[in-house]
């Protein structure tokens, strides 16, 4: 007969019971196997057993040719004796080990088979506490989702906003040295006008050269740091624009001392 009851929920998992079926079966088969050749075995000796008696009788009406040679059949029978004395004791122990190994696998087949109900009311208390945990985590992750969207898009937001304030800082900072370096630089020319208007007496010219030249050499570093102001100013702009922090200082500049 075929049993086509579903095994489910008898066991753990899907061909649990087959496979405790099938190691009953192979156990019952290798007690069979054991059996039989305890038989053979015993067969065998008894049979062995007679030849040595026949051989032994023999031995004894050849006693008067050789004596050594029946001191050493005996030896030899004592330990083809002991040999299957021995083999019997571990065969009966393993006799005993496989009744021992059935009865426990009968034994823990039974107490699965009680045990499954236990594990089907606990596998369902379980589901039933999985799902509405899952169902109440997935709410959470909704609204955690979208708080974590609204504060990256505020996040940018303020990102923007630093970069164009300090976008404007900066360029405030730099409008504000290059007009003072550009001021500095008018009165040096104006000076120097004057200074070039007084040296047209010849008189005079030899005097005022070299105020002239240091005047123009004065106004020639004002828009060497003009031109370098700017060129920093404008670096730490495009850096931060590309992201980098902590680019919000100033220009240092040393006031030229004027002729």
């Amino acid at each position: 007969e075929t049993n086509t009851l579903p095994f489910h929920p008898f066991e753990m998992q899907q061909g649990d019971i087959v496979r405790m079926e099938r190691e009953h079966q192979v156990l019952k088969e290798q007690l069979k196997e054991a059996q039989e050749k305890y038989e053979q075995l015993q067969s065998r000796s008894l049979e062995e057993t007679g030849a040595l008696k026949e051989l032994l009788k023999k031995s004894v009406e050849e006693i008067k040719v050789s004596k050594n040679e029946l001191d050493w059949f005996h030896q030899d029978l004592d330990i083809k004796v002991k040999k299957w004395q021995q083999e019997k004791k571990e065969n009966q122990e393993n006799l005993k080990a496989l009744r021992n190994t059935a009865k426990k696998h009968t034994d823990t087949n039974d107490r699965y088979s009680k045990t499954i109900d236990e594990k089907e009311k606990q596998y369902n208390i379980y589901l039933n506490t999985y799902l509405e945990t899952s169902n109440k985590l997935a709410n959470e992750k909704v609204k955690l989702e979208e708080l974590i969207k609204k504060s990256q898009d505020d996040f940018q937001e303020c990102v923007k906003r630093a970069v164009k304030a300090e976008i404007a800082v900066l360029k405030n900072w730099k409008e504000t040295e290059v007009c003072k370096l550009n001021g500095i630089a008018a009165n040096a020319e104006a000076n120097l006008k004057m200074l070039k208007s007084l040296s047209s007496s010849a008189s005079a010219a030899p005097k005022l050269k070299s105020q002239i030249d240091s005047w123009e050499t004065f106004i020639s570093n004002v828009k060497k740091k003009v031109e370098k102001v700017e060129a920093e100013y404008e670096e730490k702009i495009q850096m931060v624009k590309n992201g980098v922090q902590n680019c919000l200082t100033k220009t240092e500049t040393l006031d030229l001392p004027s002729p």
